[in-house]
């Protein structure tokens, strides 16, 4: 069984040791690699890594960010989530929104929302190999602060377990990824057990992947520690699908981590383009 600890310790290694040299829109520079696959059998554990700590919180805020539609800075921002202002601010947009990103496309993708649908099609055709969202719209990438770095993602269903897989055209490794992952891992969470299935794979396809110039160091001391046991999920009051097809988001402070023992955070700087 593939576990995230070791998979994303051997993306990590195989760019410091296999990665090449390559210039990027912030200025920093970047040691790459492109095209990895990732994976994780949720059956050990949640994937929210243990070799440093990462914040479950903002994982779990983006999400139901996303979910809920929103594109706006005042919802992440009211519960802890900062990162996004920097790119915001160099966008040179005022209205306090990321433009079309991913809520505006998952829910109203030109007036189609993408993710009512794939609930319903979980629930009525469940073998369909059509169980997709995606998030890249080229008619309105121009209007976003960032267009989308994991653009689409796949629900493949059978045998009552679900898996899920997402694509990436960016991966910032060492500061991005690790909650991309725990962000998906909730997802593929949320649909499982809004459909009585069992949770099962969890796969990323990953483009760019690259660590930044100035997280190389920061790297190497991460590949130096040992990983801990992964926490577990816990929905307070449960997700349930009603007769509509309707998933019922839980609220913020329903979803949690149990048993989450991480090792220190790892600082590093955030990168930003001009």
């Amino acid at each position: 069984m593939s576990n995230i600890e070791d998979e994303y310790r051997g993306l990590v290694s195989g760019i410091l040791h296999g990665g090449k040299s390559k210039e990027d829109r912030t200025g920093t520079g970047t040691r790459s690699v492109f095209g990895r696959i990732i994976e994780h059998d949720m059956r050990l554990g949640f994937p929210l890594l243990t070799t440093k700590r990462i914040s479950f919180s903002a994982a779990r805020t983006e999400l139901l960010w996303i979910l809920n539609g929103r594109t706006d800075l005042k919802y992440l921002e009211d519960n802890g989530v900062k990162y996004w202002r920097p790119d915001y601010k160099r966008s040179g947009r005022t209205d306090e929104t990321l433009g079309p990103v991913y809520g505006k496309q998952w829910r109203d993708f030109k007036g189609i929302d993408q993710f009512k649908n794939l609930v319903n099609a979980i629930r009525l055709s469940p073998t369909s190999r059509r169980l997709m969202v995606s998030a890249w719209n080229p008619s309105e990438i121009d209007d976003m602060v960032l267009p989308p770095c994991h653009y689409a993602f796949q629900v493949y269903i059978n045998n009552g377990v679900l898996d899920l897989m997402w694509q990436q055209r960016s991966a910032d490794v060492f500061l991005g990824l690790p909650y991309d992952i725990a962000m998906y891992a909730l997802l593929l969470e949320l649909l499982a057990k809004g459909a009585n299935l069992k949770p099962g794979r969890l796969i990323g396809q990953l483009g760019d992947c690259h660590l930044y110039n100035n997280h190389i160091e920061q790297a190497k001391e991460f590949l130096e520690r040992t990983p801990r046991i992964l926490p577990t999920l816990e929905f307070e009051h449960g997700v349930f699908v009603d007769s509509q097809g309707i998933l019922h988001i839980p609220e913020i402070n329903e979803i949690n981590i149990n048993n989450y023992n991480p090792l220190p955070n790892i600082k590093a700087p955030l990168s930003v383009g001009n």
